[in-house]
């Protein structure tokens, strides 16, 4: 055993850090994290959290605008719990120093100013807590520097997770229960600068390693989105659910040399204007909401438009704005635009939709408890219920949030009893027989082709004649992979396209079983909504001891 922690958190995003903080007085942490700790999805959040705090505004409001952009597909009670949870969450966030922006105009108020609350997609009222354009910066610096500080914190950064490491023997079915007796004791995990993989065990294990759109050609995210919680969660036997439903963000900078960078929905919350090519508005053609409508349906319709016109693009507007304003409101976007040749306060920007957000994951109950007893599962990694079958807007960090104090409360409840049962021996990394690699091209080769029929047959738009055609190569090319895998050494790269392989072949399965269109899973052939289908697709790998 190379290191023994009470608490074994892989990821190093909002949700993992603020999980970190909550339980380190209760014992050891070791955070995992594949490059640095600041690489994470948090920190090109851009938007904001979406929380209740205008006098217009009520959690009643903000619980029905969830469920709406679910559409049909959202767990109640953990939406309740979810959007109830909020503003304690941001006001702790405050009082540790997070620098949100607040209404300069309005007077003080308990001791401070009001929140500056922007509106996004979506949202019947203004209730996005930003900080600028850079919210999850903000927020991943103060809480970084908050773990860091903590003596009972210790960061391995440069390592990535191969495995969860489990005691089962048993054949599990359904959905989660939390009961079984199967329970994971840590993971192993690849140092990226030695290339020797070291054991870790674990009294508890979160699983918060953020999200998949590494799966696609084309995506908001950075590198490290390979979805390797789920994909290692999977191989575990826990359950996974809702694969099928990726949110496509719909405007992505549409530049040659402009490499994930998202253009906040927070622009269309503040006049911003989708236009085609000849400067003509479009957005009323598919939603009575216009350029406020959900994600999943602006995306379709920038879609719909490319390929109804064959332009490489759209444009987003919001160049009738004053100047100031815009400047002032998105001072990264605005920077980030000149650096490319665009003035966002003069001309329209190009924008085209890209992978941006996983609304399903590893299934857990209202505590983040996946159905592996000792392993727990928080943020985009997770598949709570508060989704459904399209995220709204800037409920994400706000997610991550509510869920890292529910799980750290339970995990350390959990640790507990952990520590009172007998710690059977983890076995170390066996890798006798196998050899440094001298095919690399496989992995570069297959990383490619997963990303392409993953852009070409599984995205926006889908059909069963696609989707077949997807699940005949990603059988092929898992084989292959099963094949290099055991006869080669781990290295970071084969860990990662082994973890989207899985993603994307969990994806496919979830993609053909729902025989409808809801939410951000459209097939051209079954266009309408089924009540039939109002469920959610379920997914677990048989374990045979």
């Amino acid at each position: 055993m190379d290191t023994q922690t009470d608490f074994l958190i892989i990821g190093s995003g909002v949700a993992g850090l603020m999980y970190a903080l909550k339980v380190a007085d209760k014992g050891t942490v070791a955070i995992v994290t594949k490059k640095q700790a600041v690489d994470s999805n948090t920190n090109l959040a851009q938007g904001g959290i979406a929380s209740v705090f205008d006098l217009e505004d009520s959690f009643d409001l903000h619980i029905q605008d969830t469920l709406d952009s679910g559409d049909g597909l959202c767990n109640p009670d953990v939406v309740h719990q979810v959007v109830t949870g909020g503003p304690e969450r941001i006001r702790e966030l405050k009082a540790i120093g997070v620098g949100f922006n607040v209404d300069g105009d309005a007077p003080e108020k308990n001791g401070g100013k009001p929140f500056d609350l922007g509106r996004e997609g979506g949202h019947s009222r203004n209730r996005i807590v930003h900080a600028q354009d850079m919210t999850g910066r903000e927020v991943e610096r103060v809480l970084l520097e908050r773990a860091r500080q903590n003596k009972n914190i210790r960061f391995y950064e440069n390592h990535i997770a191969i495995d969860l490491i489990t005691f089962s023997t048993r054949i599990k079915r359904g959905l989660v229960t939390t009961t079984h007796d199967d329970y994971c004791c840590g993971a192993y995990v690849l140092d990226r600068e030695t290339r020797r993989v070291r054991t870790f065990g674990a009294g508890i294990t979160l699983l918060a390693t953020g999200g998949t759109g590494k799966v696609y050609l084309y995506t908001s995210n950075p590198d490290i989105a390979t979805g390797d919680g789920i994909a290692m969660a999977y191989r575990a036997g826990a359950t996974v659910a809702n694969l099928e439903f990726v949110q496509f963000h719909p405007t992505c900078l549409y530049h040659p040399a402009a490499k994930n960078f998202l253009i906040s929905e927070a622009v269309r919350g503040e006049g911003g204007r989708l236009i085609d090519a000849d400067g003509k508005p479009f957005m009323q053609r598919y939603d009575p909401k216009r350029d406020l409508a959900c994600r999943d349906v602006v995306a379709r319709a920038i879609d719909t438009e490319l390929k109804r016109s064959g332009q490489d693009s759209v444009f987003l507007d919001i160049s009738h704005q004053p100047a100031s304003f815009v400047t002032d409101r998105f001072p990264n976007l605005y920077e980030k635009c000149r650096s490319f040749g665009i003035d966002m306060t003069r001309e329209p920007v190009p924008v085209v939709p890209a992978a941006h957000y996983m609304c399903g994951g590893v299934a857990t109950d209202m505590l983040g408890r996946t159905d592996i007893n000792r392993l727990y599962a928080v943020g985009e990694t997770a598949c709570t219920g508060l989704h459904g079958a399209n995220r709204l807007a800037s409920n994400s960090l706000l997610e991550a949030l509510v869920y890292a104090e529910a799980a750290a409360r339970q995990s350390i409840q959990d640790l507990a009893e952990a520590k009172k049962a007998v710690r059977p021996e983890v076995p170390d990394w066996d890798d006798v027989g196998t050899t440094d690699s001298d095919e690399q091209i496989m992995v570069a080769h297959n990383w490619d082709e997963i990303r392409r029929l993953m852009w070409n047959y599984v995205g926006i738009v889908r059909s069963d004649k696609r989707l077949a055609r997807a699940q005949r190569r990603i059988d092929n090319i898992q084989k292959e992979i099963r094949e290099y895998y055991w006869n080669f050494k781990v290295s970071p790269d084969l860990i990662e396209l082994r973890n989207i392989a899985t993603v994307a072949e969990l994806v496919i399965k979830c993609a053909n079983h729902r025989k409808e269109s809801r939410g951000l899973h459209y097939n051209i052939g079954y266009p309408k909504k089924d009540q039939r289908w109002k469920k959610d697709t379920v997914i677990r790998r048989q374990i045979v001891g």
